[in-house]
């Protein structure tokens, strides 16, 4: 069902610290501009990706049911069950591609909801649980595949020996495990040029860069900043949102220049939506929040090429 839920914002107070060099982290917040706290009838909330209205799509993850926040300030039920959905992303199609945890597979889902499961497994063996992903310029796909033990699985112990970040190119054909020198890979997001790709490991408390090669491979890793991050974003400065305890801003040279506090007991992730992209969206425990800015997102617009 769908309704209106603007009645149950509520502006918060918002903390940015500003770091680094003069003015590096100054207009990107916009002016005057607070956190408002859009819903919090949820029970975990992640996953948020914008389509190409600027519709903003975030999974109830518990309750096992992806949710739209539209332009327009409606909420409703887009799919339920969803799979578990995680981390999602969608293609120049507007297909829906969702890391789908409760059997550890990628989805993809059309506009009008039929899923189809692209991978159950890597060489026969089931994935740890894919938990977040990006797709680049010409359609290829990177996801993050860590081990978190779920009590909802229907499974044995774990099978894949790494922990590891995969590639599925474009013709969908062949899955092939890029990277694995993680203590646990998590949250993952590229340039819109599709030349780096950052990998959050959580874990070890670092992000890491990579350069993109045309066969999906990554070269030249190379320490991006010393924190981990469930999920991330990047802005049209190139700007660069970790998740966690609020959200932490990066520029892409890796100096912090700015940390958003958001009152929850964790930030889980975070995209810009909106028609004009320059709403920033936090889904953190129960809640959905936005704050407006002055930057723009790039990260969810692989159709604008």
């Amino acid at each position: 069902m769908t309704r209106a839920v603007w009645g149950l914002g509520m502006s918060v107070c918002l903390g940015l610290m500003l770091a680094g060099s003069a003015g590096a982290g100054e207009g990107i917040i916009a002016p005057g501009a607070e956190l408002e706290k859009l819903s919090g009838e949820f029970r975990f909330t992640e996953g948020p990706v914008a389509d190409a209205d600027g519709n903003v799509y975030f999974t109830d993850q518990p309750n096992d049911r992806i949710m739209k926040w539209s332009v327009d300030g409606q909420l409703s039920t887009f799919l339920q069950p969803s799979g578990r959905s995680n981390g999602m992303y969608f293609d120049a199609d507007q297909n829906l591609w969702t890391c789908a945890d409760a059997k550890n597979e990628l989805w993809k889902i059309r506009p009008d909801g039929e899923v189809t499961v692209v991978v159950r497994d890597y060489q026969g063996r089931l994935l740890n649980g894919p938990n977040d992903l990006w797709i680049r310029p010409d359609g290829g796909l990177y996801f993050t595949d860590p081990y978190y033990q779920r009590d909802y699985w229907d499974r044995g112990p774990q099978e894949q020996d790494r922990q590891a970040v995969y590639y599925l190119g474009p013709d969908r054909q062949q899955l092939v495990r890029v990277c694995d020198d993680f203590e646990q890979p998590n949250g993952l997001i590229g340039t819109p040029d599709g030349k780096t790709l950052y990998v959050s490991d959580i874990r070890g408390r670092r992000t890491y860069a990579y350069d993109i090669q045309a066969d999906g491979s990554l070269t030249n890793r190379r320490l991006f900043c010393e924190l981990g991050s469930d999920g991330m974003t990047i802005d049209d400065r190139g700007n660069v949102y970790l998740t966690g305890r609020g959200v932490t801003v990066f520029d892409a040279s890796g100096q912090q220049i700015g940390q958003i506090d958001v009152p929850e007991r964790w930030t889980a992730n975070v995209c810009f939506g909106g028609a004009d992209r320059r709403t920033l969206f936090i889904t953190a425990s129960e809640s959905l929040y936005s704050l407006r800015m002055q930057v723009r997102g790039v990260d969810r617009d692989p159709w604008e090429r």
